[in-house]
């Protein structure tokens, strides 16, 4: 359970895909005006991760290391494929509003990263909690951003929820007779949105780092008064 739990921690948290690798920017800056668009890609990426790593774990011990990086890129544009046809099946409207950002998910380095630096080193089950845990973890970034930008842009949360959910509106207003910040919607608002969350990402980093310093030496005086 502790290796589990371990793998949970550093893909949703430690060594999350868009606050610490910084990989996989190109989709999460430009696709995220809304916290829906992020959404769904997250949702579509977490897929693509889910059926790559298992795919890979699977067949790792028949793939010569001399084309390992062809075969994952097979594997990983065979998956982006199957989702791009189900997405067009039955989330078209989604589908057309993140574009060609859904293909281009077979170059995201983010998923070519855990194919060879975990998926062909690991079996199914520890490969498959590490895609679901990286896959939520890039899904929350994305999630966040595009709130975050869709909130001072727009005054809103949660625009387009009808294209993931059947025709439910789950529009909020927040800001009545809002004109809207533009800045927030534009691209420089993206890469400023998206620092402000890796400044706070590192900050409770750095307070839970100065939590646990401080525990230790309280534990250690502890010891001593009880073993003189």
């Amino acid at each position: 359970m502790d290796t589990y739990r371990k793998i949970i921690l550093e893909g949703f948290w430690g060594n999350n895909v868009g606050l610490v690798q910084l990989l996989g920017l190109c989709p999460l800056l430009a696709v995220t005006g809304t916290a829906m668009n992020g959404l769904g890609l997250g949702i579509a990426t977490t897929l693509i991760l889910l059926s790559s790593n298992g795919i890979i774990s699977l067949i790792r011990n028949w793939i010569p290391g001399e084309i390992r990086l062809p075969v994952f890129v097979l594997v990983i544009a065979s998956s982006v494929t199957a989702v791009e046809a189900l997405m067009q099946a039955f989330y078209y409207d989604l589908y057309l509003v993140l574009g060609i950002f859904i293909p281009l998910i077979v170059t995201n380095c983010a998923v070519i990263g855990r194919a060879e630096a975990f998926a062909v080193k690991n079996p199914l089950n520890k490969s498959l909690v590490d895609a679901l845990s990286m896959g939520l973890g890039f899904t929350v970034v994305l999630v966040l951003l595009g709130a975050m930008r869709e909130l001072l842009g727009q005054g809103t949360l949660f625009t387009g929820a009808e294209l993931m959910f059947g025709g439910v509106d789950w529009t909020i207003t927040v800001f009545e007779h809002y004109q809207g910040f533009l800045l927030a919607m534009l691209p420089p608002g993206a890469f400023i949105g998206l620092g402000l969350l890796i400044v706070l990402k590192n900050w409770i980093d750095r307070k839970i780092m100065q939590t646990q310093t401080k525990a230790v030496p309280v534990a250690f005086v502890s010891m001593e008064k009880t073993n003189p």
